[in-house]
């Protein structure tokens, strides 16, 4: 019936209400949390009989756990995207959250937790901004705003109820994006102890029973779908407030410690799950190929009219000039296994095609200065060191974010949007028409670049000729002028 009403998503019309033992407490049930983490547990239950409920800890005051607990702490997933060139529109409703805390209400409950004899994780999502010390937060009586104050309370909690046993210590797999996050919350963790006076041997607990597990973590979660909740809703039939969409593509990198691969079976379910020693390729990975690929299409996509990545990598021009970047520029720069390069890169693209989510350029080009710095620079250094020649299409991407920093293109004017201090010296190097002082200015700049660009054999002239080119033609045209005449 089109005006039925529908009843409130719950364990019993879904014929869930098998209880699992709390084996995890997580910290941040937002749309990054349940589209990813709690997915994959909800996968490992489900597909390798995992067996593990979840608790999830409202992170801050204002959080909203209890809408959660409304619908029985269930929630739809919608998985949508592009995987090998086919559309991928998939639905589930998530299972694996067994009860959700507020802390701030009822902090007994939350301490509580600490005594959960098969207690064995603990996940976080807190943003880059929650792995954090706060000295104000200088006694150990809660409840604590702070994340790692609330973590140092709940093992402290644990180690005195189970008497310091080796067994009860806890693995700690955070899922901020900072690097070596595990340790940089371990590090806090010990900072709080010693603040609150703990006893030593609770520090050495830390040490010697607990592993702290630095991950990695890729996927787009754009979470409730309030621009088209319509079209989600028909799709039910029951309600749920607190559904959240998610693209297809799922990277998980954790580093390995105390036989992590023995504790949870990640191998028995098909999801590109990596337990490693070592981190850091992946990573490197990561910031080259997808965060690079966004900023190094990011100017001359825009200076070609387009708006959005999906609409950028379907262009013609704009499309074959990423996947000569990316291909024969930034992947052999790498020092990693081809094969893998060459499936990630196809994944991105992948990814960048995903009709269902539409990333504009604009947002890309927050700071754009910094992440060209950190994501795409080093790919070029590289390859003029191997090669003692310039990777042409990222020196056209370099050349194209200094016309973008000129403010306007035509009569259209750029989304500039980076520290005022970028800003106003970018206008103090476009005063002049010269392409190559303006090149030598830009390029010598060392608070954009950490280093003198100028120092780089044929650069400035390179960039001073597609100035040139870009100013004189469309941007294709451009490109091609410019490639020709540094063949």
């Amino acid at each position: 019936m089109e005006n039925q009403i529908k009843q409130k998503l719950n364990r019993q019309i879904t014929n869930s209400q098998e209880k699992l033992p709390i084996r995890i407490v997580q910290f941040g049930g937002g749309n990054f949390m349940r589209g990813f983490t709690d997915y994959v547990i909800d996968r490992l239950n489900k597909e390798a009989g995992f067996h593990a409920g979840i608790v999830n800890v409202q992170p801050t005051p204002n959080g909203s756990v209890h809408k959660l607990e409304e619908q029985d702490n269930l929630y739809t997933l919608f998985t949508r995207g592009i995987k090998k060139g086919e559309i991928i529109d998939e639905k589930k409703i998530i299972s694996a959250i067994q009860k959700s805390v507020n802390p701030y209400t009822n902090y007994n409950e939350f301490l509580d937790l600490a005594k959960e004899e098969e207690l064995e994780f603990i996940f976080s999502n807190t943003t880059e901004t929650g792995i954090a010390y706060d000295e104000t937060e200088n006694s150990i009586q809660g409840p604590h705003k702070n994340f790692p104050a609330k973590v140092t309370v709940l093992l402290y909690e644990r180690f005195k109820h189970f008497n310091g046993s080796p067994e009860k210590g806890l693995r700690i797999i955070p899922c901020e994006l900072i690097e070596d996050n595990a340790f940089a919350l371990r590090d806090i963790i010990l900072k709080y102890a010693t603040l609150w006076k703990l006893e030593e041997s609770f520090a050495q607990w830390i040490h010697e029973s607990s592993y702290f597990h630095n991950t990695l973590v890729d996927r787009i979660v754009p979470g409730y779908p309030k621009d088209d909740v319509e079209n989600y809703e028909e799709q039910l039939d029951y309600e749920d407030q607190n559904m959240v969409v998610s693209e297809t593509f799922l990277l998980f990198v954790i580093q390995d410690a105390g036989n992590l691969k023995e504790r949870i079976p990640f191998s028995k379910i098909n999801e590109q799950i990596l337990v490693v020693d070592d981190i850091q390729p992946y990573r490197l990975r990561k910031v080259r190929i997808l965060n690079g690929g966004h900023t190094l299409m990011l100017a001359p996509a825009i200076l070609s009219g387009k708006e959005t990545v999906k609409e950028s990598i379907d262009d013609s021009f704009v499309g074959k000039f990423l996947t000569d970047a990316i291909f024969n520029e930034v992947n052999p720069t790498l020092g990693l296994d081809e094969t893998e390069l060459k499936d990630f890169a196809e994944e991105v693209f992948d990814r960048f095609r995903n009709p269902f989510i539409k990333h504009y350029l604009a947002s890309i080009a927050l700071y754009f200065v910094s992440k060209f710095k950190v994501r795409v620079l080093p790919s070029l250094l590289t390859y003029v060191e191997k090669n003692n020649t310039l990777p042409l299409n990222l020196t056209f991407a370099l050349a194209s974010l200094i016309r973008f920093y000129q403010g306007n293109f035509g009569e259209k004017t750029l989304p500039m949007n980076d520290d005022e201090g970028i800003i106003t010296k970018f206008k103090e190097i476009w005063t002049g028409e010269d392409y190559g002082r303006v090149a030598e200015l830009a390029l010598s700049e060392k608070t954009f670049w950490d280093t003198d660009l100028t120092q780089v054999k044929g650069l400035k002239e390179a960039v001073a000729k597609a100035l040139y080119e870009i100013d004189h033609n469309e941007i294709k045209t451009a490109y091609n002028n410019f490639v020709e005449f540094n063949s």
